[in-house]
């Protein structure tokens, strides 16, 4: 048995043709942007609006973070 095939706390990846972690993993995606996905991903069946809140949190971190690498702050 995967441990894809097993979810902690919920059925809310399982009905996906590819969970987020399958496509994160694959594309080498950074956490901060693997965090949008998954949130944005799950928010109609788990989390809700908190959901879309933490998506929004990383990507102002993802953007805060490229303009402070990008001297832009």
């Amino acid at each position: 048995m995967s441990a894809l095939d097993t979810q902690v706390a919920g059925g809310h990846y399982k009905s996906l043709k590819i969970q987020p972690i399958e496509y994160i993993h694959a594309n080498s995606i950074p956490f901060a942007e693997g965090s949008v996905i998954k949130y944005v991903t799950r928010w109609r069946d788990k989390g809700g609006l908190a959901d879309l809140e933490k998506a929004k949190h990383f990507l102002e971190l993802l953007i805060e973070l490229e303009q402070r690498a990008r001297g832009l702050e």
